[in-house]
């Protein structure tokens, strides 16, 4: 009975945090809607695959390997005032969806991983484009800078996506807890069935 409350409590658990489990690093859920977090700014965020997909919408993880458009709609009319940069670079490091800031200011070489990179552009309309056609799937890194019209600031977001394949995401984790939990519940019952 025990082993059957921790899994109902696991899966509970699983379920009411869905929104916080599914994101990585920067970019959260909110109502359905992606939201980019660049400091205490905000951006909606999405991507588009029109040659695959047509006018569908991904928050994060892309399905194919083609050309991909970044939609970065600002939520903040400050954010039009401000030179904001965009760059994905391929996760070599491994950082994955714990990617972080700092792991980017760390690294030696930021350019050797660059894939892209969009300059500094104000944009007044508070819509940032970018266009990358991918050539390999894989783990990436979104990285957003924007920098303070005034002061010696400059605001991050940092993400990390999948490219091509499928993302499971915390799937092998729920499945592991739900095995975990059987495998207990078969020894606990095999010890009553002995010691009666």
């Amino acid at each position: 009975m025990c082993v059957a409350r921790i899994c109902i409590f696991c899966l509970g658990l699983l379920l009411a945090t869905g929104e916080q489990v599914i994101a990585h690093g920067g970019v959260s859920f909110d109502d359905d809607v992606c939201k980019l977090s660049i400091g205490f700014l905000e951006a909606h965020f999405t991507v588009y695959q029109t040659q695959s997909s047509a006018s569908e919408e991904f928050c994060e993880d892309i399905p194919s390997v083609t050309s991909s458009i970044f939609v970065l709609d600002y939520l903040h009319d400050f954010l039009k005032e401000m030179p904001v940069d965009f760059r994905i670079v391929k996760d070599t490091h491994e950082f994955g969806i714990f990617a972080k800031w700092e792991d980017i200011a760390g690294l030696d070489d930021i350019e050797s991983d660059t894939v892209f990179y969009q300059q500094p552009v104000k944009r007044a309309d508070g819509v940032l484009t970018v266009e990358y056609d991918f050539q390999e799937a894989g783990s990436y890194i979104g990285i957003v800078n924007a920098e303070h019209p005034a002061q010696d600031k400059i605001y991050h977001a940092v993400f990390f996506f999948q490219v091509g394949g499928d993302d499971y995401g915390y799937l092998p984790l729920f499945i592991m807890l739900v095995v975990l939990a059987q495998g207990l519940y078969w020894l606990s019952s095999r010890k009553r069935k002995v010691s009666s």
